[in-house]
């Protein structure tokens, strides 16, 4: 996910370089509806969320897909603006929500075809252009959305009012958080410089993990038996514990780790950005899936039998094979 952060650094330093003339003819992308294209699904593709059964995909200049045929066939959800978006979330059958840069908060209450937004950095100041990577909620529609530098903001209403949460985090530095997923009863929250933060149930604070890893963690996995947290460099930590302990899993590959779930069978998957395969039974020792077909990839979702890869190439299945 770091190169959300650069695409964002790099297009603020162009905006502020170019001349006033050719600012001036500057569409903002919160205000311009993201287009329809029929390469939509052959775009960069960052979040991926079931809605049900339909699967839906989020990714660049606010494009979002949807698909009730198992990823066979794509349609283009009509979405208010064309910032980047960086992950998509369902918490049942209807109700949706997508995340990305200049702090953009989208709403679906139809499944994904069409969304509405319900914030954005404008609004708010401390907000600002700062990108928003990952979004949860529960089905009575608490929801936390978190981001850049600490960037942390919680709903209790299903997203129509938001207000800001980072003084319920343990993260007085504001490191970067980039992924938030609830694992058995309790929410963790992952992010750069080894953090791990978990909110227990019934808690009404996150506090922080300490994890023998000091870079960057990119995303999570796991059941109420295990917690895999994963990042750069291959590396991924198992707790069976609920984060009280982690010893280092063997994962063969030195390649940054993008996604990871939790399979039918029970075994966990991790997808590196190159588009390896690892899969393990117990989270321990990793083994390559075989016949991949190679490519980037920034995000993975489970259907029967296969894997859904959305990433720079935007979308493709792959087969699993049995464990």
């Amino acid at each position: 996910m770091t190169h959300l952060y650069r695409a964002a650094a790099l297009a603020c330093a162009a905006w502020l370089l170019a001349p006033h003339a050719a600012r001036a003819g500057f569409a903002d992308p919160l205000d311009t509806p993201a287009l329809a294209s029929p390469l939509a699904s052959r775009a960069l593709v960052n979040g991926l969320a079931l809605a049900g059964t339909r699967v839906v995909a989020a990714g660049q200049r606010g494009h979002v897909l949807y698909s009730d045929d198992q990823g066979g066939s794509w349609r283009q959800a009509a979405v208010p603006l064309s910032v980047d978006l960086a992950a998509v979330r369902f918490s049942g059958p209807r109700e949706g929500w997508a995340v990305g840069h200049d702090g953009a908060i989208l709403h679906s209450a139809d499944g994904g075809a069409t969304w509405e937004r319900q914030f954005d950095g404008r609004r708010d100041p401390q907000a600002g252009d700062k990108p928003l990577l990952d979004v949860w909620f529960d089905a009575a529609g608490h929801g936390l959305a978190v981001g850049a530098f600490g960037l942390a903001l919680r709903s209790e209403d299903g997203g129509r009012s938001w207000r800001h949460a980072e003084d319920l985090l343990d993260n007085p530095n504001g490191l970067h958080l980039n992924a938030i997923r609830a694992v058995g009863p309790d929410l963790y929250i992952v992010g750069e410089q080894g953090l791990v933060l978990k909110r227990a149930a019934g808690a009404a604070r996150f506090t922080a993990l300490p994890t023998p890893y000091q870079g960057s963690f990119f995303g999570l996995a796991g059941d109420a038996r295990r917690l895999l947290v994963f990042g750069l460099r291959g590396t991924a930590l198992l707790s069976t514990d609920g984060g009280a302990s982690w010893t280092r899993a063997e994962t063969g590959t030195q390649t940054a780790l993008a996604a990871g779930e939790v399979l039918d069978d029970g075994s966990l998957l991790l997808v590196s950005q190159s588009g390896q395969l690892l899969r393990s039974a117990d989270g321990a020792r990793f083994s390559p899936q075989p016949g991949v077909q190679p490519g980037p990839a920034a995000a993975a979702l489970p259907l029967a039998g296969r894997l859904l890869i959305g990433g720079p190439r935007g979308l493709r299945v792959q087969p699993l094979t049995r464990k």
